[in-house]
């Protein structure tokens, strides 16, 4: 389990309901004991990250924060992201968590600013941000 805070878009939260959801039904049919101990062991990680969840709605503002979706230009293409939490992130879906280094590079920048970040990302423009 990560530490700090465990931030999740409104989409996160609902995200972590329908994982406790499922499970607790696949634990009430489940009959192997062995599958039952897993069942169990990923209700405690789902219900600890419910109890942890720190919902971010609408950040104001035209700086790259948590929950924006940002478009960038990078190593000669542009490039889409939203950040999202830990349990939400999904790369190839254009979703990256706000622990990543991309992430940390981003937040807090503005559209038009160029931001030089370590290697392997390189230089990166800020092209536009929706909050």
């Amino acid at each position: 389990m990560e530490e700090g805070p465990n931030l999740v878009t409104p989409e996160g939260l609902a995200q972590i309901e329908c994982q406790v959801s499922r499970i607790e039904a696949a634990l009430a049919s489940e009959t192997n004991p062995l599958l039952r101990e897993t069942l169990a062991r990923d209700l405690r990680y789902w219900v600890h990250q419910r109890s942890t969840a720190e919902v971010v709605t609408n950040v104001a503002g035209d700086d790259v924060a948590f929950g924006s979706s940002v478009v960038l230009q990078r190593n000669g293409r542009e490039q889409r992201f939203r950040i999202v939490g830990v349990d939400e992130a999904d790369p190839a879906k254009g979703l990256i968590s706000f622990r990543s280094p991309l992430a940390a590079a981003l937040i807090g920048a503005r559209p038009g600013e160029v931001i030089e970040a370590k290697e392997p990302l390189g230089e990166i423009e800020i092209v536009a941000v929706r909050n």
